[in-house]
């Protein structure tokens, strides 16, 4: 099995956009759906979705809680609206305590509230009420951020499709209960990191996602005023 190498995450929502709209013909329309990337390597696949279906774009801000000692490890996410999603077999294994848990919620919550403001200049998210979301990320390896993500936007989406560049097969599998319909372009049977698939994957920056949210909302007043 060849698996795609993907130059960037731009590259990779370039491909990704093009999987979506071919399976996802005519089911999203601007007027009712909305895509979203989780910050920040979300954003740039994600802009690249929403330019190829001409649909408006917004950043949905999630952060991993990791294991203290072990950060990159994730023992769950956080969602921005406060939701939490805890990977239960990783706070067993490390006997992790609810108090250390509630710790590190209340930093990653200042982190998100510092990036929502960062990112939108003080203007209120997108409505996602009674909308179609696309959620997009640059890849799926646990899961737990996109999971975070799919729930804390379930009670108010009128549907969700989660679409990833590539993505571990068991926990794009695990996602099809978290979502209406999941795209992942790539689940190579070994797996070890998102980044392995990337010739690029430099961390995305603040301004980076501020520069690609304000190209997609000129985008689209182009294409209304069009």
């Amino acid at each position: 099995m060849v698996v795609i190498v993907f130059q960037d995450r731009r590259h990779a929502g370039r491909a990704l956009a093009e999987i979506v709209r071919c399976e996802c013909a005519g089911e999203y329309a601007p007027e009712n759906t909305i895509v979203l990337g989780l910050a920040r390597g979300g954003i740039p696949v994600a802009w690249e979705v929403a330019l190829v279906l001409e649909l408006p774009l917004d950043v949905f801000v999630v952060r991993k809680l990791g294991v203290p000692g072990e950060e990159e490890l994730a023992m769950g996410a956080l969602a921005s609206g406060g939701l939490v999603v805890l990977q239960n077999d990783v706070v067993a294994a490390f006997g992790i305590r609810q108090e250390t848990i509630d710790a590190v919620v209340a930093r990653e919550q200042l982190e998100i509230e510092r990036r929502e403001k960062a990112y939108r200049g003080g203007s209120p998210a997108a409505s996602v009420e009674g909308r179609k979301v696309i959620l997009v990320d640059d890849g799926l390896a646990t899961g737990a951020t996109m999971k975070a993500a799919a729930r804390a936007l379930r009670p108010v989406a009128r549907r969700i499709l989660v679409a990833v560049p590539v993505g571990a097969p068991g926990t794009c599998a695990e996602l099809r209960d978290e979502a209406d319909r999941i795209v992942c372009l790539e689940t190579p049977d070994l797996f070890h990191a998102v980044g392995e698939f990337y010739h690029n994957f430099d961390q995305t920056t603040d301004d980076e996602v501020r520069d690609l949210l304000a190209q997609a909302r000129q985008a689209i007043q182009r294409s209304r005023a069009g």
